[in-house]
């Protein structure tokens, strides 16, 4: 999944998300796919929620140095650049020194100027669109991050992030730094399982897309109403408990998630998505949560809110068509969460 356009439009406006479609595993024994050191690339957009949690988890395992990941530019730029009837606009990789980009109706001026951005040195694809084409023949798309690719064979592996993220958490317990860090605890899982099904995924992570993308009136209305009403129910939940599963003492996968969303929440959900019911500054425990989390090292890297604002504000024209990003970054992340001792 990725804040790309993986979507198509339910009958009465309402926003629905696409499934991924390359759903290899990587799996210890494999003859196809076998978790070994210096074989997998992930293909990261840092703006996008799915594939900076991928790119967190690598970090938290401790399997940055066995799993390369390259960066695109947070603008969406023409995928095939020498072809005038080709109108596709999507994630691209660009140099230090590269002109500035601009959006896709060629409005504004947006750096590549950044040591955040990191080439794909292994296919020497110009595009994660490129990619798809050359290893994967596919080419519908939609062309979305993350992607794990696999140098050996030069295929595809999987692009969907729920894969990915437990593949990452055990399938490389072999050569990662920390195999003793499990973020899917099994006496968890079910209830971290139906909390996700029933709440985080479809009222919070593609809530806010729900309501970004409706294209009427009532599905909107419908989006936000379910949005804020998951959002008072984690705001108590958080209330006496640190993290989301069991009695709260333990990070995990389904925290990871949840971050990814709130983090991007007031910089830009509540603008560019027209989630300003309430602020995530308005939820004392949220907000102490996402501090909380922030915190950690591992995960604090990968939040580049230059990247987060730069991408949605410029990205989609139909929302605004200047390109134009607003000055707010949201929360100051840095205070003290006080939430060490819940």
């Amino acid at each position: 999944m990725s804040s790309s356009t993986n979507t198509e439009t339910k009958k009465g406006g309402a926003y629905n998300r696409n499934a991924s479609k390359h759903r290899n595993l990587v799996v210890p024994h494999s003859s196809l796919y076998p978790p070994d050191s210096d074989r997998y690339h992930l293909h990261i957009s840092l703006a996008c929620p799915w594939a900076c949690g991928t790119l967190a988890m690598l970090h938290l395992k401790g399997l940055d140095y066995a799993i390369s990941h390259s960066i695109v530019h947070p603008t969406w730029g023409k995928t095939k650049p020498d072809d005038d009837e080709d109108k596709h606009h999507g994630w691209v990789y660009r140099s230090k020194g590269d002109p500035p980009m601009s959006n896709p109706l060629g409005h504004g001026s947006f750096t590549c100027d950044d040591d955040a951005l990191r080439l794909d040195t292994h296919t020497g694809a110009r595009n994660v669109r490129e990619v798809y084409e050359t290893k994967g023949n596919d080419f519908m798309g939609p062309f979305t991050t993350p992607l794990l690719y696999d140098k050996k064979t030069n295929t595809l592996v999987n692009n969907e992030s729920t894969e990915i993220l437990p593949m990452l958490n055990s399938q490389f317990n072999d050569i990662a730094k920390h195999p003793d860090l499990d973020f899917y605890p099994e006496d968890l899982q079910e209830e971290l399982d139906e909390l996700n099904k029933s709440i985080v995924y479809p009222k919070v992570n593609n809530g806010v897309y729900k309501c970004g993308f409706a294209r009427s009136q009532e599905a909107y209305d419908v989006a936000v109403t379910e949005l804020f009403e998951a959002l008072d129910f984690l705001e108590e939940k958080l209330s006496t408990q640190r993290y989301l599963g069991g009695e709260g003492t333990r990070f995990t996968w389904l925290d990871l998630r949840l971050f990814m969303t709130l983090v991007r929440f007031d910089p830009v959900y509540i603008t560019y998505f027209k989630t300003n019911q309430k602020r995530l500054v308005d939820y004392p425990n949220l907000l102490g949560y996402t501090r909380d989390i922030y915190a950690m090292e591992e995960i604090r890297k990968v939040i580049n809110m230059d990247h987060i604002k730069t991408h949605y504000y410029t990205s989609h024209p139909v929302h605004n068509t200047f390109g134009i990003i607003p000055v707010y970054n949201g929360p100051d992340l840095t205070v003290p969460s006080g939430r060490e001792s819940m």
